[in-house]
């Protein structure tokens, strides 16, 4: 009798651990990354009242004659690897890892692992988790390349910095001029000519605007351009007579023909002194007058002689057919944009951008493994093995990062209540 009361407390005591599991899912159905658990039962030790015999030529065999003693909790699992749902939050630091990875977050002794990838920017410009304030860990940019990340040691990501608030300027060295030259139109006969403004920047990043003309000369329908005035931004002339005679030392003198273009062959071709080559113009600045000026290249070899009904269409553009060398003025920081693989770029508002650094990730043999520490935070135990995901970019095994989005706990109700019933 003693026995059978005994059991069955057994019994009640492990059904118990299970309600006690099911009720902690319950709870955190709303928990962040929250991963539910179940629980596994075994028998427990059995007495034996009688020992298996075997059969004999008159008799058959008996089996062993045994009672259990009752039940006990023999497992609680994890579903680490279950994905929970996303839930769309258009927090630009709420990231949602999709895979097995963790990111790494760090106590400032101690690394902790969590899949809560709600984030904020503190008062230092650190990239922390927003419950704890802990910091999440990440690799920083190689020292000697700007565009690449040193994966070695992981350390805090601080994304906001007194340096990368702006983006330095750089001056203009590249431009070109494309579009048509129609020998009939009035703007290209007039005295003043088909006028192009060619906005520069300085090397302080400010701007100014180079008034460029076109001009029909007698010589069998050819053109010639020239310079006829620098503007800073406010329209005002930054040419007094000094300038202009320095200028014209310089080859950009404001009267000489620079580039003339021969309808026989439909190219350019310097016939003043400004440098450059067959159908480019290199506007030179003194640099005693201008100091942050620098030189342009202006590249017209994209120009032609058509018929356009009277209308010459042609336009100057900053920079090379690929954009390079078109300066710019200094970059506030517009934005952070962190991209699937845990790259993280500052935007600007002069339309560059910097690499600030890498969100660090970890996996590992036997995630199932991992002890709960509460927090959202896991921590590495003899059977989960130690994190390898260190130097492996979380696109390798197929994971990725989205932002805007948390993961949600993968806990599901319908299934808790049923198994509670």
């Amino acid at each position: 009798m003693m026995r059978s009361l005994y059991s069955a407390v057994s019994g009640l005591k492990t059904h118990q651990t299970k309600m006690d599991v099911i009720g902690n899912n319950i709870a955190n159905v709303n928990t962040t990354g929250f991963k539910s658990s179940s629980v596994l039962f075994s028998d427990v030790l059995y007495q034996t009242s009688a020992n298996a015999t075997g059969a004999t030529a008159t008799t058959g065999g008996t089996n062993t004659s045994q009672i259990g003693l009752g039940a006990k909790t023999s497992a609680i699992k994890t579903a680490i690897t279950t994905q929970g749902a996303s839930q769309t939050t258009n927090d630009p630091f709420d990231i949602m890892i999709t895979g097995d990875s963790f990111f790494i977050v760090n106590n400032g002794q101690n690394n902790y692992f969590t899949r809560d990838g709600s984030f904020y920017v503190d008062g230092a410009g650190n990239l922390a988790m927003t419950s704890t304030g802990y910091n999440v860990m990440g690799w920083k940019v190689d020292p000697n390349d700007a565009s690449a990340i040193k994966q070695d040691t992981v350390s805090a990501l601080r994304v906001m910095t007194t340096e990368n608030m702006t983006y330095p300027p750089e001056a203009t060295k590249s431009a070109r001029i494309s579009g048509i030259i129609d020998k009939n139109d009035t703007n290209i006969n007039a005295k003043a000519g088909k006028i192009m403004n060619l906005e520069f920047y300085d090397n302080q990043g400010y701007k100014y605007t180079a008034k460029l003309s076109v001009h029909s000369t007698t010589q069998d329908g050819s053109f010639t351009v020239q310079l006829d005035d620098i503007l800073d931004s406010k329209g005002k002339t930054v040419l007094a007579d000094k300038t202009k005679a320095s200028l014209q030392q310089k080859g950009a003198n404001l009267t000489d023909t620079f580039l003339e273009f021969n309808t026989t062959n439909g190219s350019f071709k310097n016939v003043g002194t400004a440098g450059g080559t067959e159908s480019t113009l290199t506007l030179h600045f003194d640099t005693g007058t201008f100091p942050s000026f620098t030189d342009i290249t202006i590249d017209f070899s994209k120009c032609s002689n058509l018929n356009n009904n009277g209308s010459s269409t042609v336009s100057p553009i900053r920079g090379d057919a690929k954009g390079n060398g078109a300066g710019r003025k200094v970059g506030e920081m517009s934005g952070i944009e962190i991209q699937k693989d845990g790259m993280i770029y500052a935007n600007y508002d002069n339309g560059c951008s910097r690499l600030l650094g890498q969100i660090a990730v970890a996996t590992f043999a036997n995630a199932s493994g991992l002890a709960k520490e509460g927090d959202n935070l896991y921590s590495a135990t003899q059977n989960s093995g130690d994190f390898d995901g260190i130097g492996t970019d979380i696109t390798t095994g197929g994971g990725y990062m989205n932002t805007g989005v948390l993961e949600m706990s993968n806990v599901d109700l319908s299934s808790e209540f049923t198994e509670m019933i």
